[in-house]
């Protein structure tokens, strides 16, 4: 078994593996340096392969009845890949992911969200309707995959992708301009009050992929979507949080507002969490970076009293519960670093490491596959911390293997 066995651990690897690297370059000849030239490799990564991805490229949450899989765990899973520079693995995820979700044929066909075990025990695509945030990450692995590892396969079916996207995900709100729907269909809601109202989830957009499309397809949605993803969030932000579905409603054929959703309530929660962690993996000099982060000061403040992320949160009275499990301190570490709250971020780091080796342990694994989601989570946030990747201003992606072991890209 491949066992992670903390924030610490990783960090020492890497170090270790950086100095190596380093003392190679001054030694070495030129012509020896690339062949000398290795990254250690990433242990969290490594684990989630053995406890999560299947040999046929099938990322697997067996949380659920329907032991499922879903175009967002699919397209997670091939960004950290390309971080990790694990190719072979990337190309079994994409490969299922199209075969699977997408009908065979991602030039026309956004893929499915929900694939699965259905009542009569079949596997089978259960729910044909898109994701959008599955949909934005897997054209930027693609994207990203196809100018690191020179691809064109690959970006290819990331232009097909995001193409698509635009056209079938994207809509014009009165007096807001671009805006990602949640998916193809189901999200636009008649109100006998007003001509329309959308729904919406602020945690489907991080603000560097859609920098990164708007440099793919300057014509596109793109950087419109993300500068109103900011007048989103600081809309809804109230009380410095944000909830996991809000909804903007139609006030004439100019005009709307952001109002409470009526369906999913002002609950923040398991969704939401992604919305601090994407503020924090921001590029410092981003302009969106400080309103953003200005808005989603809640959570700090709630950590801290408390000294775990809460649970749950009703975003209009300030009130929360619950202690989040540890991958809600796994995706605040970059927004604790942002905010230059050190010693938080370090407690909370410390949670985690005890809680995902809690959750590896033998006894553990033999009555549950380790949680899911948490990992996920786990994996962007100590992926970037520990140096693993970071985006750059115009979103490209910095993994450490292309700094570290420097090879030609194309821009």
């Amino acid at each position: 078994m491949l066992f992670v066995t903390g924030v610490s651990v990783v960090r020492a690897r890497f170090r270790g593996g950086l100095l190596c690297a380093l003392l190679l370059t001054w030694l070495l000849p030129v012509t020896a340096r690339a062949e000398a030239c290795s990254v250690p490799p990433w242990p969290l990564w490594q684990t989630f392969v053995e406890h999560f991805v299947q040999p046929d490229g099938r990322v697997m949450d067996a949380s659920t009845p329907q032991r499922h899989s879903s175009s967002e765990g699919q397209s997670y899973a091939m960004f950290f890949a390309l971080v990790a520079d694990d190719r072979e693995t990337f190309e079994r995820l994409w490969r299922w992911s199209v075969n699977n979700l997408a009908q065979g044929d991602i030039k026309t066909h956004l893929p499915g969200w929900f694939w699965g075990l259905d009542e009569h025990g079949e596997w089978v695509l259960l729910d044909s309707n898109s994701a959008s945030d599955g949909d934005l990450w897997f054209a930027y692995a693609l994207l990203e995959a196809g100018r690191l590892w020179h691809r064109m396969d690959y970006t290819e079916d990331g232009r097909h992708l995001l193409h698509n996207i635009a056209a079938q995900e994207v809509a014009t709100l009165p007096g807001l301009g671009k805006m990602l729907l949640p998916g193809k269909f189901g999200f636009i809601k008649p109100d006998p009050a007003s001509p329309d109202q959308w729904q919406l989830n602020p945690s489907y957009m991080p603000i560097p992929i859609l920098r990164r499309f708007a440099e793919v397809d300057p014509k596109g949605p793109w950087a419109d979507i993300a500068k109103n993803t900011v007048t989103l969030i600081k809309a809804v932000s109230h009380n410095g949080f944000v909830a996991d579905w809000v909804t903007y409603r139609a006030t004439g054929a100019k005009t709307g507002e952001f109002v409470t959703d009526p369906t999913k309530g002002d609950l923040g929660s398991y969704d939401a969490i992604r919305t601090y962690m994407w503020a924090g993996l921001m590029p410092a000099r981003d302009r969106l970076r400080k309103p953003l982060l200005a808005s989603l000061d809640g959570m700090l403040q709630a950590t801290g009293e408390d000294g775990v992320p809460p649970e749950k949160v009703q975003v209009t009275s300030g009130a929360h519960s619950g202690a989040g499990p540890f991958g809600f301190s796994a995706a605040l570490l970059p927004y604790l670093k942002a905010l230059g709250k050190t010693t938080l971020q370090q407690e909370q780091a410390v949670r985690v490491e005890q809680l995902m080796a809690q959750s590896l342990t033998p006894e553990a694994v033999k009555l549950a596959q380790p949680p899911y989601y948490f990992f996920v989570l786990s994996l962007f946030s100590l992926g970037y911390m520990d140096n693993r990747y970071h985006f750059l201003e115009d979103g490209k992606l910095q993994p450490m293997w292309e700094t570290t072991c420097p090879r030609a890209t194309t821009p």
